[in-house]
């Protein structure tokens, strides 16, 4: 995963710049997808691709957060997608809310490709801080956390990402959200490795607690599942520990409350190399091999199931059948930690 802007910003921030400020205003067109209506604003200015490549773009993106969540999790959003005559591919992602309206800017490089929007992972970052409630400004961590951890299980989930990639992505970039000489906790330490890669080390830390004390039966997705079901979404404004407790409600398990306790203004540095050889992930050159035979090699397996049919706006996209965390067989869960 490659550094970008994005930010989970108060209104005041989105000023996505307009390509032409004096130009007729863009159409809007709507596309419905896991229940929601998606509306789409493609600013006037030069783009290389076609109108249905960034359509395509975006449907992809929604679907893959449809996959993970069971469903959108708003019922309305705005894309408004801004031509950047410099750069390459998609150079920033906004989700803000303006008053009761949820608005997604992305800044999109009028020279990209087909391949840029194949391997962005912009878009389906940004939707997915639609999937959990706004919090106070010292949690920022847990939004982008999610959002850096989800991402690309969501994208592998509808086949759009190898799942090898997936776990190559954690292996390089967990070490990054460890603490350094003199951070605190991730209440207390807000530099971009604690936000994004401290967070998102919290996610894998949780999944894997919720499924060794479930047998495999829950995870994460389920938790968050459930604290958008309890109405987790960022329509409204909720205490970290209430969404922390719609989720371990939904799994029967207290594994978010009591991790959070731990790392809120604590520094943990959890032994990541332990980490991966109890859940069988082998560094191969760029990618990574899968140990079937590892004590939690299953937890990877149930991490990238697919779980549910995103429905018939959402065709698969570059499945990748036959690799090693589709075939691991379902085996009980031990400590990982």
């Amino acid at each position: 995963m490659v550094a970008a802007l994005c930010f989970l910003s108060t209104a005041a921030e989105l000023s996505v710049p307009s390509a032409n400020p004096s130009a007729t205003p863009a159409p809007i067109e709507s596309m419905s997808i896991g229940g929601a209506a998606i509306k789409v604003e493609i600013e006037a200015g030069d783009l290389r691709l076609p109108r249905i490549r960034i359509f395509d773009w975006i449907r992809r993106s929604a679907c893959a957060i449809t996959e993970y969540y069971g469903g959108f999790p708003v019922r309305i959003v705005n894309v408004k997608v801004v031509p950047i005559s410099e750069g390459k591919g998609v150079l920033f992602g906004r989700t803000v809310r303006v008053d009761q309206t949820l608005v997604i800017g992305v800044g999109l490089s009028g020279l990209a490709t087909d391949s840029n929007l194949l391997d962005d992972w912009v878009m389906t970052h940004e939707m997915v801080h639609l999937a959990f409630p706004s919090v106070l400004d010292q949690h920022h961590w847990i939004e982008e956390g999610i959002a850096t951890y989800v991402e690309p299980i969501a994208r592998a989930q509808i086949g759009d990402l190898p799942p090898e990639t997936v776990w190559r992505e954690l292996v390089d970039g967990l070490p990054k959200g460890l603490p350094a000489a003199g951070d605190g906790g991730l209440d207390h330490t807000h530099t971009w490795g604690r936000t994004y890669w401290g967070g998102a080390l919290f996610c894998l830390m949780a999944d894997v607690d919720i499924r060794r004390r479930t047998h495999n039966r829950y995870g994460l997705q389920d938790a968050l599942r459930g604290i958008l079901g309890a109405g987790g979404n960022m329509e409204h404004d909720w205490p970290l520990t209430r969404a922390l407790k719609a989720g371990d409600d939904a799994t029967g398990v207290p594994a978010l409350m009591e991790l959070y306790d731990r790392m809120k203004a604590t520094p943990i540095t959890p032994n990541l190399p332990a980490l991966w050889h109890q859940l069988g992930i082998r560094a191969s050159g760029n990618s990574v091999v899968f140990d079937q035979g590892a004590p939690l090699a299953s937890v990877v397996s149930s991490i990238m199931a697919k779980r549910s049919d995103p429905g018939p706006a959402c065709v698969q996209v570059g499945a990748h059948p036959g690799s090693a965390a589709d075939s691991m067989s379902v085996l009980e869960i031990e400590d990982a930690f």
